[in-house]
């Protein structure tokens, strides 16, 4: 990463996420100074320890040196936890914040957004991405205000003792500087390549555990096991190569260390040989040096956590300044529904990674209080119809309007308020029946609920559960049947109560028994409703006022049941198709 986009990154987490802690930072940096005084302390009473109770044998300062020497420590001690406690409380609620806008921004992403981008991608920046930030800010920043500080009183001890040894240990100082620079350069990079291996392997643990029947029914263990074996390989090696880099400092430090001593006690010896400094001081001086290269070889390694922080933060903040694409104009007005009319004008559509059209100049209007089927074969536009009403997707050209509004005018809460949709692919959470019915109003009774699943055909197999209601069914419903997954979906749909329903498959999961009790309860959720119904199934087609035949994308004919029959070729051909499936 190179330093102006380093710098750019910095500057835009102080502002807009640390600058608002700035007093609990500089109680911190109070704290840090206390670690320095503390630690400087220690080394500077090695002076008169030396010489008052060694050489003077003085029996008073025999027991207030040891009692300044504890105090000393103290000092150092509660002072390095509490500045610690600060600052991790700092990052924590850094990281909670970057959390909750990249959770925001998820949220708000439309559909095709979240799609082109694995979910364990999104797993990573939340647990990897954001830990590193977090380290930096609670460890590095830390380490920054009390190893500077530690290290500029230490020095003051030093030159206290005697300046000329002082300049001599100074010699070290630059050498850490050019380490530190060429490893913070390594690290920036590594640590990239690490979050994108790291991605990788959320990215495979969703995915089998998700896919675990499909893997034995195929017998693929060996194949994903293999897999999962050159993944875990290249995160070990990824991790192993950024401990190398943040160790790599330490043998470099360890030698230029060891030279500074050797020759400081070579130079000092002539020095108390012809009496420029006493013992005493050079006792005081040793232990001031020894304990300054602790700050030293931190202040060597610390731009690594700047590096590293820097380069997870550029990753979440490409979450977070992610484009919304479907949002709504500014003080846009809530939807009015007066009879639920629905009408599609010129409207065209084509997905972002596709050249081809999804549909194209599709015209048809619903009256309020009707049923219209789409019918067609299997990727003709039918489901990306549904997906425009409630703008999941915008359409490229034309207008979808709903009692005389523009949706693409109206706010998007109020659009979505008045649409309930129950879709063949069933989202349930790892949660309780009864949680996951009232998603749909959260403030919903006990009543309400029952309800909901009277209509839904859902009562009956949901007492039977070990907990009734208050059964958790795992994540998707996977405790459940695909049949009582669906209508605890139609269930949860019949508790919003909307005055607009889309069906997409609503049935396709159902056995025959269960299937006539969810039309029935069907027929109820969209009694003098707006519903828009993808069918394949007879009764639900027959049962439509309008039917509209979707063909590679064009609206082909629309009608009655009755009417296509007599006109349709098209329309006859599917109808014959399904009598001979049935």
């Amino acid at each position: 990463m190179k330093f102006p986009i380093l710098k750019k990154i910095l500057l835009r987490l102080y502002n807009n996420y640390i600058k608002k802690h700035f007093g609990k930072l500089i109680l911190a940096l109070l704290l840090s100074f206390g670690v320095a005084v503390g630690t400087a302390a220690i080394a500077w009473l090695l002076d008169p320890a030396v010489k008052k109770i060694f050489m003077e044998q003085d029996k008073a300062m025999l027991l207030l040196i040891p009692l300044a020497i504890v105090t000393a420590f103290t000092i150092k001690g509660l002072s390095l936890y509490f500045s610690r406690v600060i600052l991790i409380n700092v990052s924590q609620e850094i990281v909670r914040k970057l959390g909750v806008q990249m959770a925001s921004t998820v949220l708000e992403s439309d559909t095709h957004t979240i799609e082109t981008k694995h979910s364990g991608k999104y797993i990573s920046h939340f647990l990897y991405d954001v830990g590193l930030i977090a380290s930096m800010v609670g460890t590095g920043v830390l380490n920054l205000m009390k190893d500077s500080l530690t290290l500029i009183v230490l020095l003051g001890v030093m030159f206290y003792q005697n300046w000329k040894l002082a300049c001599f240990a100074l010699i070290m100082m630059p050498l850490a500087a050019i380490v530190s620079k060429s490893l913070g350069k390594r690290i920036g990079k590594v640590t990239s390549e690490s979050a994108v291996v790291s991605g990788d392997l959320s990215k495979f643990l969703s995915e089998m555990l998700k896919a675990s029947k499909m893997v034995k029914i195929y017998q693929r263990e060996k194949f994903e096991f293999g897999r999962a074996s050159e993944i875990l390989k290249k995160h070990m090696q990824k991790q192993v190569k950024i401990a190398a880099v943040l160790i790599r400092a330490t043998p470099i430090m360890e030698v230029l260390t060891g030279i500074i001593i050797g020759g400081f006690i070579y130079y000092t010896g002539f020095m108390v040989a012809s009496g420029e400094i006493q013992i005493n001081n050079f006792f005081s001086f040793l232990t001031a040096m020894m304990l300054s290269y602790q700050p030293i070889r931190s202040l060597a390694t610390i731009n690594m956590l700047f590096y590293q922080g820097a380069a997870a933060a550029e990753r979440v903040f490409g979450v977070i300044d992610t484009k919304l694409n479907i949002k709504e104009e500014e003080g846009a007005p809530k939807l009015k529904i007066d009879k639920a009319n629905i009408n599609f004008k010129n409207v065209s559509f084509s997905y972002p990674s596709s050249k081809e059209s999804a549909i194209k100049n599709i015209n048809f209007s619903i009256i309020g209080g009707t049923t219209a089927a789409l019918v067609g074969h299997s990727g003709a536009g039918k489901s990306t119809i549904i997906n425009l009403l409630p703008r999941f997707y915008d359409p490229t050209q034309g207008q979808i309007i709903i009692d005389g509004q523009n949706i693409h005018q109206i706010s998007l809460g109020s659009l979505r308020k008045n649409m309930s949709l129950v879709s063949q692919d069933i989202i349930l959470f790892d949660d309780t029946v009864r949680a996951n019915i009232a998603y749909a109003k959260l403030d919903a009774s006990d009543d309400q609920i029952k309800n909901a699943c009277d209509f839904a055909a859902a009562t009956e197999f949901i007492e039977k559960l070990p907990q009734g209601y208050d059964t958790i069914i795992g994540e998707n419903g996977i405790r459940l049947s695909g049949g009582q997954k669906q209508r605890i979906s139609i269930a949860r749909a019949i508790l919003k109560d909307a005055p607009i329903i889309l069906l997409d498959e609503a049935t396709s999961s159902l056995d025959a028994d269960s299937e006539e009790k969810v039309q029935n309860a069907i027929i109820n959720l969209t009694k003098n409703k707006t519903t828009l119904v993808i069918a394949h199934r007879l009764s639900t087609i027959i049962r439509a006022d309008k039917i509209i035949i979707i063909n590679e994308g064009e609206l082909v004919e629309s009608g009655t049941h009755n009417e296509l029959l007599k006109n349709s070729p098209i329309y006859k051909n599917l109808y014959s198709k399904q009598i001979s499936a049935n």
